[in-house]
């Protein structure tokens, strides 16, 4: 989710929830305790140097569980952190702490926003020697297929 689709949603909302990818929500009373935009100046093992940049929520729950962080109260903060950081219209990540800090990516279900998991990549397989992955074919979709081509090549 782009920083521009969140301050729409949020405009629209009540209340704010973030839901964890097992079904948990954060809870209610966290804090927003950084916006802030985030560069990865990188090498990829193929030899290409990239350059990343998304935009950082944290979230963070203390013990004062009468905190409670309003949709324009968010805005808000967004729009201070751009003014300030010149922020963009980036992807967003969220930090939440776990077992140790997590990033999630954000989507949104018309409800609650969605932790959503990421996955590490190669970024150069076509450089590094990682092979492409075969199209598996059942041999029971292969029989309705004509075993010769029309110019003569049979199988």
């Amino acid at each position: 989710m782009k920083l521009s689709e969140i301050k729409k949603i949020l405009g629209r909302l009540e209340t704010i929830a973030f839901q964890l990818p097992n079904g948990e929500l954060v809870p209610s009373h966290f804090h927003v305790t950084e916006i802030g935009k985030v560069t990865k100046h990188f090498i990829d093992c193929g030899g290409t140097v990239r350059h990343e940049e998304v935009v950082n929520f944290q979230l963070w729950d203390a013990n004062d569980y009468n905190h409670r962080l309003h949709p324009e109260k968010l805005v808000h903060i967004i729009n201070l952190s751009d003014k300030t950081l010149d922020l963009g219209d980036l992807e967003i990540e969220v930090e939440y702490q776990g077992l140790t800090i997590q990033k999630f990516g954000l989507d949104f279900d018309g409800k609650n926003f969605l932790l959503a998991t990421k996955k590490t990549d190669c970024l150069a397989k076509d450089n590094c020697g990682i092979p492409k992955e075969k199209t598996k074919v059942k041999l029971s979709d292969l029989a309705n297929e004509p075993c010769c081509s029309e110019d003569g090549n049979c199988c």
